[in-house]
């Protein structure tokens, strides 16, 4: 997707078990109107023996909705997940390197 479409990126704190990390973050990239399209990217890393170093990413999208509403939703996974940290809210110029048009939309 074109890094200039990324409205918002949330970043849910990784998890580490054994000899692995997972880690998810949620993408709101811009749709028609106050409408976004919703993706999941999600990562898995082997952080300890043989195969240290190597894993896999997955990006999928799951949703499309007014942009209102995808505030709610991440509130809810965080507290379904019983995390007591909400999520971070990052911008996308931190992972893009080109300048953005429109800082991430608070809701």
């Amino acid at each position: 997707m074109p890094s200039a479409e990324i409205a918002r990126i949330w970043l849910f704190a990784p998890v580490r078990r054994e000899d692995r990390e997972w880690g998810t973050a949620v993408v709101a990239r811009r749709g028609a109107g106050d409408r976004v399209r919703v993706y999941t990217a999600s990562y898995t890393l082997v952080i300890r023996g043989r195969e240290r170093g190597q894993g896999t990413v997955a990006l999928q999208e799951v949703a499309e909705s007014p942009a209102a509403v995808v505030d709610q939703v991440i509130r809810g996974v965080q507290e379904r997940a019983g995390e007591a940290d909400p999520p971070v809210e990052i911008g996308a110029g931190v992972w893009f390197e080109e300048a953005h048009d429109e800082p991430a939309a608070q809701g």
